[in-house]
């Protein structure tokens, strides 16, 4: 038997992609191997969002030339958002001439016809499409990391153009898919076990189908789908929130009351520059009829620090919201400039001293709020899907409750016995990023 290994970097939607590509693979007879070293077939499914993702990859990659060199049948693959930028594949030709195949985001289901092609000929493969229309879920099985749990792609692509962003240019144009074949895909794996799907787009709130289907009744949809227990999302964008979509939160009872909602800037000045097409004050109002509608509602963001012309006042601006919103968590990111889009031209940039001293400002304030949050959790009982053992401790298990806090927790039974079951746990302690537990 052949042996695979995927290395994934970024967001869940190339998590998902990485499924759909090992199942691929096993529909081929290919066997999952843990270690890189003993695969035949190495898939490094990358991330262009930032820059320390393409340094990461390029340093991996660089480690499997020794490999190429010892076994010529050996066979290297470079998948996902940085091949679809024409200077990353000039790159990997000139520089990582040795890896055999290289596809985007806009033709995965393709992987197995450039595989069949890179063996029988010994021809590299190179085949990237830059906008495909036609693109659709492959009617291959993916492999899922999880028995209970699984994601289900809504939208493809991306409209929004934030300046900063590559994601419009390396996903293509947003098309969602059809309420009738996403609700198929739902209903077959709840028959498969599934109990908590995850919607994603990289802006869910922008969906519409063919038949002008929302958002708001696609959560309506699945929450009738017998079997699923759980419903989350991601990622909303605030230009597009509707509130009929807030109003989920009250009709749909298994919506989870979470929702991660990137705010990037306390700014108007930086929100404008940035292209996102909401202010401050629309933002606080969403959270204020969010936290209406569902009072324990977790809410998380994504926050840039450093963007070109960033002020002191701009920076006070962005503690200033997170001060009044009090994130649940937030993750907090230094400006990368990104080749292609706008805000890279940008000549305003902010001295390295001054994005440090301002992202340490920040950190201190999410990490201060998000522990004072996670002490209301103390002493009391909560329902978590067990996911696995924790990563920090494997004599413990970790889980997440229905509002996405994550729970490391003790039980007396085995993990086979509780795996994908829901278990009720007793919250004793409280950190930063995590809830401690025993089970009840």
């Amino acid at each position: 038997m052949k042996k695979y290994h995927i290395i994934t970097y970024g967001c869940q939607m190339n998590e998902h992609d990485s499924e759909s590509i090992a199942g691929l693979l096993e529909y081929m007879n290919y066997v999952y191997s843990e270690d890189p070293k003993d695969a035949d077939v190495v898939v490094m499914n990358t991330c262009s969002i930032r820059e320390n993702a393409d340094k990461r990859f390029f340093g991996v990659l660089g480690q499997f030339k020794k490999k190429k060199r010892e076994n010529r049948e050996f066979i290297i693959c470079v998948c996902g958002c940085m091949p679809q930028q024409t200077h990353i594949v000039e790159k990997i030709k000139k520089q990582f001439s040795w890896v055999d195949i290289i596809f985007g985001t806009q033709n995965i289901g393709q992987f197995p016809e450039l595989l069949e092609r890179r063996l029988k000929t010994g021809k590299k493969q190179y085949d990237i499409i830059a906008n495909n229309p036609d693109l659709e879920e492959s009617k291959i099985k993916p492999k899922r990391l999880y028995k209970h749990k699984a994601f289900v792609n809504i939208v493809f692509g991306c409209n929004n153009f934030c300046t900063y962003c590559v994601v419009p240019y390396t996903r293509g144009r947003e098309k969602s898919r059809e309420l009738e074949k996403i609700i198929s895909e739902i209903k077959y794996l709840a028959k498969d076990g599934v109990k908590e799907v995850m919607l994603l787009g990289q802006n869910v709130d922008s969906y519409k189908d063919i038949k002008e289907n929302d958002f708001a009744d696609l959560l309506q949809a699945v929450n009738d789908v017998k079997g699923i227990e759980r419903i989350r999302f991601m990622t909303s964008h605030p230009k597009d929130i509707s509130d009929k979509m807030i109003d989920c939160f009250a009709s749909c009872h298994k919506l989870c009351k979470s929702i991660h909602l990137p705010i990037q800037s306390g700014s108007d000045t930086i929100l404008k520059r940035m292209n996102r097409h909401y202010d401050s004050s629309k933002y606080l109002k969403i959270i204020e009829k969010l936290r209406k509608t569902a009072p324990d509602i977790a809410i998380s963001t994504d926050i840039i620090v450093g963007f070109p012309g960033e002020t002191e006042d701009d920076f006070q601006k962005t503690l200033d919201i997170v001060e009044k919103v009090r994130y649940d968590s937030a993750f907090t990111f230094i400006y990368s400039p990104r080749k292609g889009t706008p805000a890279a031209k940008f000549t305003d940039r902010i001295s390295e001293d001054v994005i440090r001293e301002r992202f340490n400002r920040l950190i201190e304030s999410v990490n201060r709020i998000s522990l004072e949050k996670n002490q209301k959790y103390l002493g009391k009982e909560y329902d978590i899907i067990v996911e696995g053992l924790s990563k920090n401790d494997e004599s413990r298990y970790a889980g997440r409750t229905d509002d996405f806090k994550l729970v490391n927790f003790t039980s007396d039974k085995s993990l086979n016995e509780i795996k994908g079951e829901t278990v009720k746990v007793l919250i004793t302690d409280c950190k930063t990023f995590s809830l401690e537990g025993k089970a009840v």
